[in-house]
């Protein structure tokens, strides 16, 4: 298990009601830490709600991270020693539609943020979330590395390089609290409820005897599950604490883990079993990548960080997650028992699967 921490760190997490935001309350709150949380309302079905999370905070805020002054009086109220910033229009699809929602979300909700954690004297580390696709896309074989250029051609990836770009001008032209940011891939894990994201649209279709259709089979993404990327972020964070870290980093997963879209979606209708498959969805879509791989060897030689699970495990687990709470267990139980397993493993484990089955029926 990871071991206690020597003294009790509260935690603010922005869009702590979405996907991520509650993997992450509960791995801080596993780990000793107390959480607080700054978000909109969360999906019907999300996993905020199946897991009680409201219960476990000390402060479950709703803020539109839009709202300046909002975002200021909530960070301040809560008074958090660290603010991991997740809260984010997160859906490549979403941002064709509605475009300037997901820039005001997520170029100018950051500065909002960035103003409010300058303003709270409590904080002593921020941690800022982006995305690989930050990345202007060249399709290369090669994992971006955090000093090759940002870009973005459709909204979604536009406005998170937007973010970043902010971000760094923020830490060079105002220092004060140590801030870092995280650029994570395409993560995966048992409880999200997304629409047009690959897994849970897999999920919902295999839970209703559907066959999902794939607009990309072909693209490659780089897969890593949640708890990973997490750790990697809480890494980021205790450098930052230490008196190190600010600076921009990759957080993705080995090169085993760049996978095509219709590979995944294979592997898992085989875990589901039952006769799961997926078909081609015909017609033009809107512009995605082809190839977008991260290279995380920064964050690897500089911070001591390390993936855990490798490409079929995260898919395995998060399959295993959705299957025991279809059938009837209980989220926060399934979610608490992945976590537990996860701080015992270490990456050059061999019998990841057979560790994580001893640990069933925990608490």
């Amino acid at each position: 298990m990871h071991p206690a921490p020597e003294v009790t760190v509260h935690y603010l997490v922005t869009g702590h009601t979405g996907f991520k935001g509650p993997w992450l309350a509960l791995l801080l709150l596993s780990r000793g830490h107390t959480v607080s949380g700054m978000a909109l309302d969360p999906e019907p079905g999300s996993l905020f709600e199946r897991a009680r999370l409201a219960e476990q905070l000390v402060s479950d805020l709703r803020v539109d991270i839009r709202d300046a002054s909002a975002t200021i009086e909530a960070i301040q109220a809560a008074a958090p020693d660290v603010v991991v910033h997740l809260a984010a229009q997160s859906l490549v699809r979403e941002s064709y539609r509605n475009p300037r929602y997901t820039y005001e979300t997520n170029a100018m909700g950051t500065l909002n943020v960035l103003e409010a954690v300058a303003a709270a004297p409590s904080v002593r580390a921020h941690v800022v979330i982006t995305t690989d696709k930050v990345y202007r896309n060249i399709n290369q074989e090669a994992g971006y590395v955090e000093t090759d250029p940002l870009g973005g051609d459709d909204p979604y990836s536009a406005s998170k390089a937007m973010a970043d770009l902010l971000t760094q001008s923020w830490v060079h032209s105002f220092p004060g609290c140590p801030t870092a940011i995280a650029r994570g891939g395409n993560v995966i894990g048992g409880g999200d409820v997304s629409r047009e994201r690959l897994m849970p649209d897999l999920v919902r279709a295999y839970t209703t005897g559907q066959a999902p259709l794939l607009r990309f089979p072909r693209a490659v993404r780089p897969w890593q599950h949640v708890l990973d990327c997490l750790n990697g972020y809480l890494t980021i964070a205790d450098a930052l604490l230490a008196g190190s870290g600010v600076d921009q980093w990759n957080i993705g997963p080995g090169r085993d883990s760049f996978v095509e879209v219709g590979k995944v979606a294979t592997l898992a209708a085989d875990l589901w079993g039952g006769g799961a498959h997926w078909d081609n969805q015909p017609g033009d879509h809107p512009h995605e990548a082809h190839l977008l791989a991260l290279d995380a060897t920064k964050a690897q030689t500089e911070l001591g960080w390390r993936n855990r699970l490798g490409f079929r495990d995260a898919v395995t687990w998060t399959i295993d997650w959705e299957r025991r709470v279809h059938d009837g267990a209980d989220p926060l139980i399934v979610t608490r028992e992945q976590i537990a397993a996860f701080e015992t493993l270490d990456r050059s484990s061999a019998r990841i699967g057979s560790r994580y089955q001893h640990l069933k029926g925990t608490r």
